[in-house]
This record gives structure tokens, sequence and C-alpha cells, in this order.
């Protein structure tokens, strides 16, 4: 079977990141560490049961996961995933690049 190019394995990735309440969430892990459902809807009009499917999303895509601390579940971000998404954007950018330098050498024959 052939090998994926990156941004097809990326695709979850930048599907799940495709919804700004997500992209929220990710931010206050990025920012914060290891945050429970509590803290991540502190301040927000959002549910906590609409923090938890949007999370099941984000770890569904690799992007968080979860571990039990008492009674309370943390979430924290899983860096190596949105490392892949970066890699698979760095290499879109970089086609793009050739395509564009192409493009000006044949404008400017």
């Amino acid at each position: 079977m052939p090998k994926q190019p990156a941004w097809q394995k990326s695709a979850p990735v930048f599907a799940a990141l495709g919804d700004p309440t997500r992209l929220r969430l990710l931010a206050a892990l990025c920012a914060g560490g290891a945050l429970s459902i509590a803290q991540l809807t502190a301040g927000t009009a959002i549910t906590r049961q609409a923090v938890t499917k949007h999370l099941q999303v984000l770890a569904d895509a690799g992007l968080v996961r979860d571990s039990w601390q008492g009674r309370e579940r943390q979430w924290e971000l899983e860096p190596s995933r949105l490392a892949e998404a970066r890699r698979a954007l760095d290499a879109i950018a970089a086609q793009w690049d050739q395509a564009l330098a192409r493009l000006k050498r044949l404008v400017e024959r």
C-alpha cells in the first residue's frame, strides 16, 4: 500500500481545528498546560457538555489526551500531531513556492 502524503494524514487535524471553539480550547491548553473541564469553561458561556464534545473531537484527531487526577479529568495538548500538521503545511508551502517560481520563469521569458 502506498504511503499517504503528509497533508492527507493531517486532514483530521485540520478538520478538528476548523472550529473556533476547538481552536480556543487548544490555545488554552497550549498556554495553561493540563486543565480540567471546569477550568476550560470558566468565564465562558459554553457548557461543560459542549466542551467535552469538542475535546473529544480534538482527541479523535490526536491533538489532546486526557488523564484522571483523582476525580477530575485533565486534558492536555498532544504536540506531536501539531508538529506533523506543521510539516504538512510546510511541504504544501514549499510546493506553492516552487509553482510560483516556475510561473515567474515562464512569464519572464
